[in-house]
């Protein structure tokens, strides 16, 4: 069983800055990819951003030149940095991994709540 766990959440004013870490339980290069969704209260789940094993990142257009997807594979873990949040921004993020075998794994979730 795949575990993920956020973290990196909390509360920041508009234009503030966070760094979501997200932690896997194996060999992140087993994954095809890995990437960030949010959902926020009343709305549905959206994709964030991605990074594949191959080291390509996609990102939503609404984060683009905001949010930076990374990785370290020493400690199997992704991050999202995200910068100049508006109160938009506010949700909850959530760790996706896809296997090769298009098996979709999901941690908990972090809260990320932006002030105006």
């Amino acid at each position: 069983q795949v575990h993920l766990v956020e973290s990196g959440g909390g509360l920041v004013q508009a234009g503030g800055s966070l760094r979501l870490s997200c932690a896997a339980s194996a060999i992140m290069f087993s994954f095809d990819a890995m990437g960030w969704y949010r959902q926020a209260p009343g709305k549905q789940r959206e994709f964030v951003a991605q990074i594949t094993t191959g080291g390509t990142t996609n990102y939503a257009d609404s984060v683009k030149g905001r949010f930076t997807i990374s990785r370290d594979g020493a400690k199997n873990t992704i991050y999202l940095q995200v910068n100049s949040l508006k109160p938009e921004d506010t949700a909850v993020y959530l760790c996706h991994a896809k296997s090769y075998a298009f098996t979709d794994y999901w941690g908990q979730g972090t809260q990320v709540t932006v002030s105006s």
